[in-house]
């Protein structure tokens, strides 16, 4: 399937600024957001659907959303994942209406047209009539009526797919740097999966990107990691990102809980709090290398969570300019001990709509739109770490948010 990828002419200009500023239009406009979901989610591009776990046995399926396309992931009698538009072929009826389950065929509610999990259709009730009355034409051919399938790949248990049929490889996709991190905790283990949560936070989808590029305003407001160590401006840390500066990793080491001359603009280091159960903290080493934390953003809809031991899928879902979805799927491996589950678990406390560190970025992004909203021609400043879009050895950088917006810029026409 290829979608038109022609920027519309939207009567907008970046500032001359360049990315080092960002207008409050581009978090506000429908115009800016129609045009985002067409050529970001439905371009060329590949978009994280789920995760194969969720559907491990033939006829297994879950509903994901891909930008605003309702989208089905489902498993075939030969164990090959597909992933289809969530749409009859005859009038357009949204087929799938559970957000999960177990078929033979998909069937649509309206005029019972029913396809096989390889989408072809196979059932068309009526189709040559009764009693020598109605029925399709003789020129109507089932294998024409399928459907809508997009280009789907597989690597390591993760499921991602596109709407275009020129899209690059996904190893090319990620490019070396950014594969490398990604098959470090995707290394071809089988996975398990541990549960889901789910949020409805009301700002733009890109403010939840820039959050997780962000490491300036991870070592200032939230009040639990900088008082445990977790992710801190004093502790050794990089930014990575891909050539293109489309996808990111943010990584940290953990430190100790005391305060020092470089933490001196951090206020909200507490020495003084201490953990009633102090096993949330207590993380085992698991991956190669000395970083404790790993946030990978992936164009255009996922985030990678590796917080300690803690892993997690976080799909952005839009849901218009000022409101998106955020779906959590947290998972650990098949061949993990007992142990390790009830800690990554303990640990996924950290993350969620009540997280003891994700519960701020919830808030903050609101507030975010709430003063973006009031003046839509004014500018945001990205300048920390200086205009450059390179990878950086530190934290106090937004750096990866420059690049995102260099790629977004091209992508969007601007």
């Amino acid at each position: 399937m290829t979608t038109a990828t022609t920027p519309m002419a939207l009567d907008r200009a970046w500032p001359e600024a360049g990315v080092s500023r960002v207008p409050y239009w581009a978090y506000t406009d429908p115009q800016v957001y129609e045009q985002e979901m067409r050529l970001i989610f439905c371009g060329e591009n590949w978009a994280y659907v789920g995760l194969e776990v969720e559907i491990p046995q033939p006829g297994d399926f879950k509903q994901s959303i891909l930008g605003d396309r309702p989208v089905i992931m489902v498993r075939d009698e030969d164990g090959a994942v597909h992933v289809f538009v969530n749409r009859c072929a005859h009038r357009g009826v949204k087929l799938c209406r559970v957000p999960s389950g177990q078929v033979k065929r998909f069937t649509c509610p309206y005029h019972q047209w029913s396809y096989d999990l390889q989408g072809n259709l196979r059932g068309v009730p009526f189709h040559h009539g009764l009693k020598n009355n109605g029925g399709m034409p003789a020129d109507f051919r089932r294998e024409d009526y399928g459907l809508t399938a997009l280009r789907t790949t597989v690597r390591h248990g993760a499921v991602f797919a596109s709407f275009s049929e020129q899209i690059e490889t996904f190893e090319d996709y990620l490019g070396p740097t950014m594969l490398t991190y990604f098959e470090r905790v995707f290394d071809g283990r089988e996975l398990r999966l541990l549960g889901y949560m789910r949020q409805h936070v009301p700002s733009n989808w890109k403010l939840m990107f820039e959050n997780i590029k962000d490491p300036y305003h991870a070592s200032l407001m939230h009040v639990f990691l900088v008082t445990f160590g977790l992710f801190r401006a004093d502790q050794p840390s990089a930014v990575r990102m891909d050539a293109s500066g489309r996808h990111a990793c943010l990584i940290s080491q953990r430190g100790a809980q005391r305060a020092t001359q470089d933490t001196a603009d951090i206020q909200n280091l507490r020495e003084h709090l201490r953990l009633h159960d102090p096993r949330l903290l207590e993380p085992v080493r698991e991956f190669p290398g000395e970083a404790t934390v790993v946030m990978q953003t992936l164009w255009p809809n996922l985030i990678i969570q590796q917080q300690s031991n803690t892993l997690a899928m976080r799909q952005i879902v839009p849901r218009g300019p000022g409101a998106f979805e955020l779906h959590w799927t947290f998972f650990g491996y098949a061949d993990d001990t007992e142990e390790m589950t009830l800690k990554r678990l303990r640990q996924a406390n950290l993350m969620g709509p009540a997280g003891l560190v994700s519960a701020d970025d919830s808030e903050v992004m609101k507030l975010s739109q709430d003063g973006i909203a009031l003046d839509p021609d004014a500018m945001g400043v990205i300048a920390m770490g200086g205009h450059g879009t390179e990878d950086a050895e530190h934290m106090v950088t937004e750096v990866a948010l420059r690049a995102f917006y260099h790629y977004y810029r091209q992508v969007m026409g601007f």
